[in-house]
C-alpha cells in the first residue's frame, strides 16, 4: 500500500469544479488502496494578485510582511480542497472527515530566514504519519513553511513542488516504505520544449534527474529545479503528469534506471530538450579596479541580498582596470541593483554599473551531449 504525495498547481485548483474535480481524483486513489497526501497551491493568478499589490507599496517587499503576504494563497487552497474531499466522500457514504487541513508551521516544515527564498531544513513527519495511520488524508499548503523564530517562509515561486517532493523524501528518510510523488499540472508532462511557443514538441516519456535539472534551472517551467534537487538526492520517484486527463504523464528517473528500465535505447539520445528563459537581465560593471578578491567582493554581495547569478564574463584587465558582466533573473534585478550600488559606494567608487533587461536565454540540454563532438 503506497503513499502517494500528489501536489496539485494553481491551474488544477483554479477553480471551484476544478477543485471539485481533484477531490474525486484524490478519493479514487485512496479507493485504489494508495495513502494520499495532498500537496496544493494557490488558486491560478492569486499569488500573482498578492505580489502585485505588495510590490505596489515597497519596490522591494522581500520580507517577513511579504512572505505572510504570499503564503495566504495556500491557506485558500487547502481549506477549499479540504471542504471538497470531506463533502464527497460523505457523498460516497464514507463517513465522518477524513482529510484534515495542514498550514506549513502547523505541520512542521522548517526552513531557514532567507525571505522569499527560503529552503527547507528539516520536516517533523510524526503527525503526518499518526494521520496516514488512521487513513486520513493531510492536505497540505505548499510553498511554505517556518522559521526559527516562529515567522511564516516562503519558498520562491513554484515552491509547492519543492514542498511535495521535500514531504516524500521526509517520509521515505523515516522508514515509510512505497513512497512516490505525482507533480499535477496543466500539462500532460515535460516536453521537449514549450508546445505553446513549438507545435512540434514531443513528450518525453522517461527524463534523467541530471537533465531535468538543467531543463528547469534555465527556464522549463514545468519542475521547480530544488524540487529536482531533493528527488535525486533522495531518490524520490517523480511523476509530471496532467490533472485534467489520465494519462501516462513523465517520469523522472536516475540515469541509470533511463539506461536499464523499460523502453531503454542502446544509445542516449544526445538532445533531451530545449529550454528558454525570456527574462534575463545583464548588469555590467564597467571600470571596475582589478587586483586580488575583487570578485569575491562583487559576487560576495551579490549572494548576501540573495541575488542568483547565471553567466559571468570578465575582460582582461586593461589599465588596472576590467568589465566585469553577468546575468540573473528579472526577479532579482533590484535587489542585484541595490546591492552593487551599496558596494560602489562604500568599495568602487570608480565602478559603472549598466543594465540592460528584455533577454532572453535559450539553451540545448542533454547528458549525451558530454559524449558527442559537434
Amino acid at each position: 500500500m503506497a503513499v502517494l504525495v500528489q501536489k496539485f498547481g494553481g491551474t488544477s485548483v483554479g477553480s471551484i469544479d476544478r477543485i471539485l474535480h481533484v477531490a474525486e481524483w484524490v478519493l479514487n486513489a485512496q479507493a485504489r488502496g494508495d495513502h494520499p497526501v495532498v500537496v496544493v497551491s494557490a488558486m491560478s493568478g492569486e499569488t500573482n494578485r498578492l505580489v502585485e499589490l505588495a510590490h505596489r507599496i515597497a519596490p522591494i517587499p522581500y520580507s517577513r510582511e511579504y512572505d505572510l503576504l504570499i503564503a495566504s494563497g495556500e491557506q485558500i487552497s487547502v481549506g477549499l480542497v479540504t471542504l471538497a474531499i470531506n463533502a464527497a466522500a460523505a457523498r460516497r457514504g464514507l463517513g465522518g472527515p477524513c482529510a484534515t487541513p495542514w498550514l506549513g508551521h502547523q505541520l512542521g516544515i522548517r526552513t531557514d530566514a532567507v525571505f522569499s527564498k527560503a529552503r527547507i531544513q528539516a520536516i517533523d513527519t510524526d503527525r503526518l504519519r499518526g494521520e496516514l495511520d488512521r487513513r486520513g488524508i493531510p492536505v497540505i499548503a505548499g510553498f511554505q513553511g517556518v522559521d526559527a523564530s516562529g515567522n511564516i517562509t516562503t519558498l520562491g515561486r513554484g515552491g509547492s513542488d519543492t514542498s511535495a517532493v521535500a514531504i516524500a523524501a521526509a517520509l521515505k528518510e523515516a522508514g515509510t516504505p512505497g513512497v512516490d510523488c505525482e507533480i499535477y499540472t496543466d500539462v500532460d508532462g515535460v516536453y521537449t520544449t514549450d508546445p505553446r511557443i513549438c507545435p512540434a514538441a514531443r513528450k518525453i516519456p522517461r527524463i534523467c534527474f541530471e537533465e531535468m535539472m538543467e531543463l528547469a534551472s534555465l527556464g522549463a517551467k514545468v519542475l521547480q529545479i530544488r524540487s529536482v534537487e531533493i528527488a535525486a538526492k533522495f531518490r524520490v520517484p517523480l511523476h509530471v503528469r496532467s490533472s485534467f486527463e489520465p494519462v501516462e504523464g513523465t517520469r523522472v528517473v536516475s540515469q541509470e534506471e533511463l539506461r536499464s528500465g523499460p523502453g531503454a535505447l542502446l544509445e542516449e539520445v544526445v538532445v533531451a530538450g530545449i529550454a528558454a528563459d525570456p527574462d534575463q537581465v545583464k548588469f555590467t560593471l564597467q571600470e571596475v579596479p582589478d587586483g586580488p578578491g575583487v570578485a569575491a567582493a562583487i559576487f560576495g554581495a551579490l549572494s548576501d541580498a540573495a541575488v542568483v547569478v547565471d553567466v559571468i564574463v570578465q575582460d582582461v584587465s586593461s589599465d588596472g582596470r576590467l568589465n566585469v558582466s553577468f546575468t540573473s533573473g528579472r526577479s532579482d534585478a533590484l535587489k542585484a541593483q541595490g546591492a552593487l550600488e551599496a558596494l560602489a559606494a562604500v568599495r568602487f567608487p570608480g565602478m559603472r554599473i549598466v543594465m540592460r533587461d528584455s533577454l532572453a536565454k535559450v539553451s540545448i540540454v542533454g547528458v549525451g551531449m558530454q559524449n558527442h563532438s559537434g
